[in-house]
């Protein structure tokens, strides 16, 4: 959303002076908080903007350490994608990239230092804490605004807390803001159970508050709106595994009428016939129908996935993985014409093994640089069908989850070859389906390693096997018995907190695996 930039440095300027040099420390210059800003609803509304913006910093280094400190953006892919299946390393791979392929990950990683996401939080902190005082401060300010806005500070909270504990597990629980030097203090760990206690409860709080449209597209796929928070909380609750909770707040969204899928192909018998601007529409211009919460990147704010994917350049660090289009996809050998529209072009160019939905401009062909601005999607329709879909199966019932499986399978044509056919008594096998469903309609959405964790821990990791399964994908075969033990420890299931936050916060405990 092109309005949040003419507001970044605002927030920036307010909560992130001095920049990060102790644990969890957003330093800014005293006084400034209390004495100069919070007067004014457009203060408030800079600031909350200032949130979505700090989702888009890109990487940068710290002051004191000179650590590479990688963009949150970068982070949603890596920690969502890399110890997963479709995504292999490449020419310029670190060797912290290649670590977490292989199962080797170590406290010393920089794609595991958490900053960009407590910086983003305390931003939310900030704007939690201080904006009800403007009420005071401006007579123009009203309580149906100060609401509206604390739902989209209590809901990103929430969403970057979500990614933490689904990524390391037991991580600090911070809600209250660091505005000076005097706030600024050492705190332990909370338990996982505890972490998503608080991001129900920031959900819920901030449902009451939200609007439904703020009556343009932008705002609407780009801010947060009840139907975004609808959207997380199935997410949460799937994590949870309360799925009754999670059928209520998919049918909010489903039932609201405001969400559909982008068509891409319709099938009439031995026929189909493909809509040629579904990529586009989609992924190249952003804020479709389709769309619920998507990262606003534009030519003023670019993303950083040209550098790390596109094959147009000397070296990239990721690309799909080699066997992706035939595993995941499959192929029509008698009919070359016959394709799932998410595979060939659509998530990969299957020539290059680039990863295409972040550097397509079309179909056929690659943005340049300077238009790297492809959104990144946190959630889309089709997300909220399948989520639907997996909570109906766990609940019992095979035979609706599985017509929604069918409904996204069918706009996207996919292949014969890929469908398992499960009876709708056969919950494992179902639940396979719609595993291997996500994978196909999410591909490099930094969903996958989330979506296979969440099925191999349930009921006390009874279907560990996904998971070994997976790493089977993606691990070289001459290092595959090692990261297969390493990965019946489910500690190894999540990240080593990063070396730098264990030697400035003395109260953090090391993940037991990497102790």
């Amino acid at each position: 959303m092109k309005i949040y930039f003419k507001y970044a440095f605002a927030l920036m300027l307010v909560t992130a002076l001095g920049g990060c040099k102790k644990y969890l420390e957003l330093k800014p210059i005293d006084g400034i908080i209390k004495q100069e800003f919070w007067k004014t609803k457009e203060q408030v509304r800079a600031s909350v903007f200032g949130i979505y913006s700090s989702m888009m910093e890109p990487s940068s280094r710290s002051y004191s350490t000179q650590d590479y400190i990688p963009s949150m953006t970068e982070l949603f892919f890596v920690w969502g994608e890399s110890r997963a299946d479709n995504v292999a390393n490449a020419t310029a791979s670190s060797r912290d990239d290649i670590d977490l392929v292989n199962m080797n990950t170590q406290p010393t990683n920089v794609n595991v230092n958490w900053r960009p996401f407590y910086r983003t939080i305390n931003f939310c902190n900030t704007v939690i804490e201080k904006a009800p005082e403007v009420l005071a401060n401006d007579n123009t300010f009203t309580q149906a605004q100060l609401d509206n806005y604390l739902s989209e500070a209590l809901t990103i909270r929430a969403l970057m807390y979500f990614y933490l504990v689904r990524s390391f597990g037991d991580v600090p629980l911070k809600t209250d803001a660091t505005l000076s030097d005097e706030n600024i203090k050492p705190i332990p760990k909370s338990t996982q159970a505890q972490v998503l206690n608080q991001i129900v409860a920031d959900l819920k709080s901030a449902e009451s508050k939200a609007v439904k449209t703020y009556g343009d597209v932008d705002s609407d796929k780009g801010r947060v709106t009840q139907f975004t928070i609808n959207t997380i909380l199935a997410d949460v609750y799937l994590w949870m595994d309360k799925f009754p909770e999670a059928i209520v707040e998919c049918d909010k969204v489903i039932n609201s009428g405001k969400f559909g899928l982008i068509r891409g192909a319709t099938r009439n018998g031995s026929l189909v016939e493909y809509n040629e601007s579904w990529f586009n529409t989609l992924y190249v211009d952003g804020n479709s129908n389709e769309g619920i919460f998507e990262l606003q990147f534009s030519v003023q704010r670019l993303n950083p996935f040209f550098p790390i994917f596109s094959a147009s350049i000397p070296a990239r660090r990721w690309t799909a993985s080699a066997d992706l289009i035939e595993r995941v996809f499959s192929l029509d050998l008698n009919d070359d014409k016959n394709i799932d529209i998410r595979g060939d072009r659509g998530s990969v160019n299957a020539a290059t093994s680039t990863i295409w939905k972040y550097i397509g401009a079309s179909p056929t062909t690659q943005r340049s640089f300077d238009q790297s601005f492809a959104h990144w999607f946190f959630y889309r329709y089709a997300d909220v069908l399948l989520m639907k879909a997996e909570a109906l199966n766990e609940s019992g019932n095979g035979r609706d989850a599985l017509d929604l499986v069918y409904r996204v399978r069918a706009r996207a044509n996919a292949l014969a070859a890929t469908d398992l056919a499960p009876s709708p008594t056969d919950k494992n096998l179902i639940q396979d389906f719609i595993l291997e469903e996500r994978a196909r309609e999410f591909c490099f959405e930094g969903k996958r390693w989330y979506d296979v964790l969440r099925n191999a821990k349930r009921k006390n990791y009874a279907r560990l096997g996904i998971l070994l399964n997976t790493i089977s994908q993606s691990v070289p075969s001459n290092l595959q018995q090692s990261a297969q033990a390493k990965a019946r420890d489910v500690n190894s299931h999540y990240f080593p907190i990063y070396l730098y936050e264990m030697q400035t916060n003395k109260l953090l405990v090391q993940n037991s695996f990497y102790k």
